[in-house]
């Protein structure tokens, strides 16, 4: 509109005025718009301009709200277009000039009202509201309507070529889509080779020919992952995908992919230019159907439970329509009128030891195309009819779409070696189960990728072997087994019910022990001298289990005796500097009461010297007369002498002062079993001997414990040298900063972030012993 053009005002209003004046005087709401006349005319001008004969069949349409007039100049009076801008139309006016009493559009006005006296006639301003648009489109015939619902239409990459989702979440989804969170939508995909023409097929089946999916003349596939448009017209997503035979990269990984989206979908195209159907159309849907059964179904049932929805997604799988274009040869069933095509499909999947039964239905829709372009109305009424039968797949709300594909990219992701690509399916097992390995028989799990996450463990379809490698051995406890219950012990250092430094001492003496938790200790693997049984002829059960990677659950507590043994010694460096000798007493003591012949009195009962009378305290050492059998101190019992008469034979051995000064008495000795006295003297020798090694132990610690901690290290703990860093604050350790074991995860870890105590039963540590700051905040038993 030009700057100089007068404007009234009046007309501006929603009430249209009589354009006339011939009756009213242009005061009148205007009541018809006459084509012929070319005016708005109130209904007392209609009536007296259109009494003559000659003006009685004008043509006359009633004024609607909001209605605005067509421009008067877009066509002549002989219907002809004035001039070539316009599209063959008449456009809708956007001013009335006053003066020459005519409607015109912006670009007549331009032209006939810029320059001249014209440019400064007034004119009057339409506004066209919602109802002239509203209008406009009642005007337009169905498929006109459904062209201009498709025009702003635009594609998205959904999920790439590494199966990566490309949209955010659930939001960022929808808005792509361009649809209301409420509105129920199905979801159509379409498969096939590369160049087959599938998003040529998709932009001419939903988007009347419009380039919605991008296609392209060169050699190159033109669509890489997946992409996603939404159909305002059929209420439709709709899914391009990436050719079967196209990709050289991640195959493995694009083929899974493609598996996904069929399993969203509630309808698939199979697209097939060939003048016959090869057999890879039916090895691909058979293997698909076998797949979806397989692996998809448990995950889609979980994501209906989530999203709370009244059909289940897996209750039946997608249909299925093959759309196969010929040139050369006859469609498929046009031999003989009587064969439907559908059961000759069905008929080829037999043949092929394919079936397909996890999809709803199977349409055969073919085309032949003589000279191009291709026909695709019959694709189109195939995909409308199939889209409005809702018996089988209902319609949903695009947040659940997203929800059921970000719960399948979830489950099924992550890269595929090569070594586990089978070439004899389509989707093999390996792309969809786990791919751990158990490390004694080389079995793979059967559970589905990722189930680690949800914290269910392995399992193979086949028993386990024994490896003497994992020592994979599971113990139950037999007497709780035959009372019904399944109760797992493993070997032990030493029992719940023993302090750190008792349970040392009798490991170093009776070997390891199973402790049942309802039992109480069933065996010491050293309990007797000889003719000790193995546990699993007498008190155990045991099963072999699988060993799989990143599981630490069959390193048996006995493997970390030795560390435990530096730990003693440790400590016991530690409390000899801090307690004297009494940790070391305590232990010598112990032994000595376990091992001491039966007319020894036992050194808890012996608090002062027989002789002398002198009270012992902590540190001073008890000796026994091997004659008399009574504890004394060192003073009253120096001297030695044979007691041949206890079983010690004709070597000289410590005897009190009374003894020895009665040496040619004869003592009374009651008479004992050989094998017994011979046993407990024995168990003497051992354990004299035992307590020159306890007592040698000050002298081991002059020994550099860095020696031997390696071979002490229990195979679950990470080796010192490749530890570097804490595995928690990440501080570099040096000399001044110490390395130390979680005793729960085997990690390395500074003092600050390691300085919690707590019992880690499941390692074999029964009592406190160091754990790391995640460890202690673990609810129950470590």
């Amino acid at each position: 509109m030009s700057a100089h053009t007068q404007t009234v005002e009046k007309g501006q209003n929603t009430i249209l005025l009589c354009q006339e004046s011939y009756v009213c005087s242009g005061t009148d709401e205007a009541i018809f718009e006459c084509d012929e006349c070319r005016s708005l005319q109130c209904q007392r001008c209609e009536e007296e301009l259109h009494q003559p004969e000659r003006l009685r069949n004008h043509e006359r349409t009633r004024i609607r709200p909001g209605h605005v007039p067509y421009c008067d100049s877009c066509k002549g009076a002989n219907g002809n277009i004035m001039h070539a801008s316009m599209t063959g139309s008449r456009q809708i006016a956007a001013v009335r000039c006053q003066v020459c009493k005519i409607n015109l559009c912006v670009e007549c006005q331009k032209r006939t009202h810029a320059g001249g006296n014209r440019r400064k006639h007034p004119v009057t301003v339409y506004h066209a509201g919602k109802a002239q648009e509203q209008e406009e489109e009642e005007g337009m015939d169905e498929e006109t309507k459904r062209r201009k619902m498709t025009e702003k239409v635009v594609s998205f990459l959904l999920v790439d070529e590494t199966e990566e989702i490309q949209v955010r979440n659930e939001e960022d989804f929808i808005k792509k889509l361009d649809c209301s969170p409420d509105q129920h939508l199905k979801v159509v995909s379409i498969f096939g080779n590369t160049g087959d023409g599938k998003s040529h097929t998709l932009n001419h089946t939903f988007f009347y020919g419009r380039e919605v999916f991008k296609t392209s003349p060169a050699q190159e596939s033109c669509t890489v992952g997946v992409w996603a448009a939404y159909d305002p017209v059929r209420k439709v997503v709709v899914i391009d995908t990436e050719g079967l035979l196209g990709a050289t990269v991640n195959l493995s990984q694009r083929t899974r992919l493609l598996l996904k989206v069929l399993a969203i979908s509630d309808l698939v195209i199979y697209r097939t230019r060939a003048d016959r159907l090869h057999n890879d159309l039916f090895k691909f849907l058979g293997d698909a159907s076998e797949a979806y059964l397989k692996h998809f179904t448990k995950e889609l049932k979980a994501t209906t439970a989530r999203c709370g929805l009244d059909v289940p997604l897996s209750t039946l799988g997608p249909g299925v329509i093959i759309f196969h274009e010929t040139v050369y040869t006859k469609l498929l069933g046009s031999d003989h009128p009587s064969e439907v095509p559908e059961k000759l499909i069905q008929d080829r999947f037999r043949k092929l030891s394919c079936f397909p039964e996890a999809f709803s239905s199977i349409h055969y829709k073919g085309t032949r195309t003589y000279n191009p372009p291709t026909d695709f109305s019959g694709l189109r009424r195939a995909v409308e009819q199939q889209l409005e039968n809702n018996t089988t797949r209902s319609p949903r709300q695009p947040g659940v779409i997203y929800k059921a594909l970000k719960a399948l990219s979830d489950r099924f992701s992550g890269e595929i070696p090569d070594d586990q690509m089978a070439h004899s399916s389509f989707f093999p097992d390996e792309y969809f189960t786990c791919s751990s390995v158990c490390l004694s028989c080389g079995c793979g799990c059967k559970k589905s990728m990722n189930h680690a996450k949800e914290g269910v463990p392995h399992e193979s379809k086949s028993r386990c072997r024994y490896s003497h490698q994992y020592d994979n051995r599971v113990y139950t406890c037999k007497a709780c087994y035959e009372r019904g219950m399944e109760v797992s012990v493993v070997p032990k250092t030493s029992a719940s019910t023993d302090s750190p430094w008792l349970g040392l001492a009798k490991y170093a003496w009776s070997g390891y022990v199973i402790e049942c938790p309802n039992c109480g200790v069933v065996y010491r693997s050293r309990q007797y001298w000889f003719g000790n049984q193995d546990p699993v002829n007498t008190v155990v059960r045991t099963e072999i289990e699988h060993v799989w990677p990143g599981t630490d659950g069959f390193l048996k507590d006995n493997n970390n005796a030795a560390q435990r043994l530096l730990d003693g010694m440790n400590f016991m460096a530690q409390s000899v500097s801090e307690l004297s000798l009494g940790p070391t007493k305590a232990v010598t003591s112990w032994l000595t009461d376990q091992i001491a012949p039966a007319y020894w009195r036992p050194n808890s009962q012996i608090l002062s010297c027989k002789k002398c009378n002198t009270p012992f305290k902590d540190n001073d050492t008890k000796h026994h007369c091997r004659a008399c059998g009574e504890g004394f101190c060192d003073g009253c019992s120096s001297k030695t002498r044979p007691v041949p008469e206890r079983g010690w034979g004709p070597a000289p051995v410590r005897v009190c002062d009374n003894c020895y000064d009665n040496r040619g008495i004869q003592l009374d000795v009651a008479e004992l079993p050989s094998d017994e006295e011979g046993g407990t003297l024995i168990a003497r020798k051992v354990g004299e001997a035992v307590q020159n090694t306890l007592g040698a132990v000050v002298t081991a610690m002059d020994i550099p414990l860095g020696l031997v901690k390696d071979a002490a290290r229990p195979a679950y703990w990470v080796p010192d040298h490749e530890i570097l860093h804490c595995h928690n604050c990440r501080k570099e350790f040096s000399i001044k900063l110490s390395k130390h074991h979680c005793r729960a995860c085997g990690q390395g870890f500074c003092d600050e972030c390691s300085h919690d105590r707590r019992a880690v039963p499941s390692r074999g540590w029964d009592h406190p012993v160091r754990v790391c700051f995640n460890c202690n905040k673990k609810p129950g038993d470590l």
